[in-house]
């Protein structure tokens, strides 16, 4: 499963590295202890007015084994994260790995 979570905040300026921190240890961490993968990325997106934009993203990649009984695991992080920061959303794509 991945997650893309834009850091530019609509009100201007950008979820800080601290802020970041902060939220990958008190709300993504507690929700899959058993490990993740963080990378940066750099996203582009269509605002709800239309417009396209670019920001920093950070992509949080998470393999699990049974995705449907994450699915409230993932719904808490982005709601954590769409209230704290003030995004419109968050993207998530799951697919199907094979991981050994």
């Amino acid at each position: 499963m991945n997650l893309y979570f834009g850091r530019d905040k609509p009100v201007g300026g950008e979820v800080s590295d601290a802020e970041w921190a902060s939220f990958l240890a008190d709300t993504v961490t507690p929700q899959f202890p058993s490990g993740l993968t963080v990378i940066d990325a750099r996203g582009q997106h269509r605002d709800p007015a239309g417009v396209i934009g670019s920001e920093r993203t950070k992509l949080v990649v998470v393999v699990v084994f049974d995705a449907p009984a994450h699915r409230a695991r993932v719904a808490s992080i982005v709601e954590t994260y769409t209230k704290r920061f003030g995004q419109h959303e968050v993207f998530r794509v799951e697919q199907p790995v094979c991981a050994g």
